[in-house]
């Protein structure tokens, strides 16, 4: 009980000296190796309100993704396009971190890393949006909010959003020809096309190591971070460093090997939970 007291009294006094005792040996205060993932469970259509959702657990840090579709006139230099759009929430019972108000700059960079993700990535056609050219198209709003955050925030709103996405259902509209308005149809809905699967996946710096899946900790002790995000056929959709130290070729190159098998690990879960969900 003394020792366990004392190593806890350094891990508060000395954190990053704490965790380089670790590393030192391959392996983290979790337990975990450096290359190893935190449990991931996905659970989709948990919102009955929205038009498709998806709880994600990563360890600990947990996210809910709900989407709601909505009709709006078309852009004026796409008239066969519609919208898609992201808003990732920090709120402060997620953490406490994070204070009531406005989004925090953290929010709004995550919001503004999703939105990058769905356009480098092409996980929807927005010409599938489209219900009658040049008159009215889909918008979809997709929530992202945090519940419990513990590290790796991008992963799980990334994976969050595929989720939500792949369990979207949406109702068969009509025009009237003689009235011109439109006719919804909820009792006849059509799961939505998901055209990619991206999936992201972070990592940290410490030094010269190259550490996946940080939790909170880690990444406040860690001397830089990255993101890379890849789709089901390797290519590659993203990469995201906002600053920090310096990461080799050789490395990032290594990052980017591990995104791909991670990709795979995920798209597999994903697959069987949408094949155990019954169609409604």
């Amino acid at each position: 009980m003394a020792a366990t007291g004392a190593a806890g009294g350094f891990r508060t006094v000395e954190p990053l000296e704490y965790y380089r005792r670790f590393l030192k040996e391959n392996c983290r205060p979790d337990g975990r190796g450096l290359g190893e993932f935190r449990t991931t469970t996905v659970n989709i259509g948990s919102i009955t309100t929205a038009d498709g959702s998806a709880l994600v657990k990563l360890g600990n840090t947990t996210v809910v993704c709900g989407i709601k579709a909505e009709f709006a006139a078309p852009p004026g230099d796409a008239n066969n396009k519609g919208y898609i759009v992201p808003n990732v929430d920090l709120p402060p019972l997620c953490s406490t971190r994070f204070r009531p108000g406005p989004p925090g700059e953290e929010a709004q960079a995550a919001s503004q890393f999703i939105a990058d993700v769905i356009e480098n990535s092409q996980i929807v056609q927005k010409e599938d949006l489209c219900i009658a050219d040049g008159k009215i198209v889909w918008v979809l709003y997709c929530d992202i909010i945090c519940l419990d955050y513990d590290g790796n925030l991008l992963d799980a709103c990334v994976c969050a959003l595929l989720a939500a996405l792949r369990n979207v259902q949406l109702p068969v509209v009509t025009i009237n020809e003689e009235t011109g308005l439109a006719e919804v149809n909820l009792k006849e809905k059509l799961p939505f096309t998901v055209r990619k699967q991206p999936v992201a996946t972070s990592f940290v710096l410490f030094d010269s190591l190259v550490i996946v899946d940080p939790t909170a900790e880690e990444e406040d002790l860690s001397t830089g971070m990255l993101t890379i995000v890849t789709d089901e056929e390797g290519k590659l959709c993203s990469v995201y460093k906002p600053g920090g130290s310096a990461l080799t070729e050789a490395k990032l190159q290594d990052c980017i090997s591990r995104a791909t098998t991670r990709q795979k690990e995920v798209n597999k879960l994903m697959d069987k939970v949408v094949k155990s969900i019954k169609p409604i």
